[in-house]
């Protein structure tokens, strides 16, 4: 073996995530079903969350078909005592928790000035509230080395033509939240806390947009094109690695450069 040789598998294995174990919320479609049978294909065991049971088992059966190692739990992460559980279930099953990918979310237009109590604090339940009950559930046992990656969107850094103040207002609030929870834990727990800003990819969800409001948005994207899920699953996958280990408490934009022009 040549040095070349050598330096170049020690670079790749920084990357290897075969043998961790890690939690995603909202693991039963979208990006978050992605994420985890990217996970899943690099070897990793993974516990996929969600709120309803029939999708999340069909999500984790079709996981299993491909031979990955799954665990899926039902629950809510607006519900702090789920979210214990979620983690209690998994160090139950595997023992630890490496990483977490806080991915469960929920959109929905409203105007500003139409929309109702109700809808915005669930939002904000949600997407906000949510990620930090997850990631202080993960956080009082993950060990050091471990990742906490927190999906957040690029309604948290500019506007897409859409009225979505809840939404904005959460995923901003997850960049925040991103940044103290890696000054309080990097050092102390030895836990990298980042963020990923994900832009327009193709999923069920954003299939359903209406035709003329995705024209306007791709004249928008230097890239010309929407996301490929495992895409964005590559950058979270290098985050939740030994190749991130010096990353924490920033987010980064996967977005096909919407938000630099």
């Amino acid at each position: 073996m040549t040095a070349d040789t050598e330096v170049r598998e020690g670079m790749t294995s920084m990357f290897d995530i075969a043998g961790a174990v890690v939690i995603v919320t909202g693991g039963s479609m979208g990006l978050g079903a992605a994420i985890a049978d990217r996970l899943g294909e690099a070897g990793a065991s993974v516990v996929i969350t969600g709120r309803r049971r029939e999708p999340l088992e069909a999500e984790a059966a079709a996981l299993r078909s491909r031979g990955h190692a799954v665990l899926p739990v039902v629950a809510d992460v607006a519900e702090p005592d789920d979210c214990e559980r979620v983690v209690a279930e998994t160090m139950e099953r595997f023992g630890r928790v490496d990483g977490l990918v806080n991915n469960a979310g929920v959109s929905g237009a409203a105007p500003a000035t139409r929309e109702t109590p109700e809808h915005f604090r669930r939002i904000v339940d949600i997407n906000l509230a949510g990620t930090y009950w997850m990631a202080q559930a993960c956080g009082r046992v993950m060990q050091p080395g471990s990742s906490i990656v927190n999906v957040s969107s690029i309604l948290g850094i500019t506007s897409t033509g859409l009225p979505q103040a809840a939404y904005s207002a959460s995923k901003a609030a997850v960049h925040g939240l991103t940044r103290d929870l890696a000054a309080q834990w990097s050092g102390r727990k030895g836990i990298c806390v980042n963020a990923v800003a994900p832009g327009f990819f193709a999923t069920d969800m954003t299939a359903e947009y209406d035709p003329a409001y995705v024209e306007t948005q791709l004249a928008r994207i230097p890239l010309g094109r929407w996301g490929d899920p495992a895409e964005l699953a590559g950058t979270v996958m290098w985050l939740l690695s030994a190749a991130g280990g010096y990353v924490t408490g920033q987010t980064i934009v996967v977005d096909g450069g919407f938000t630099v022009v």
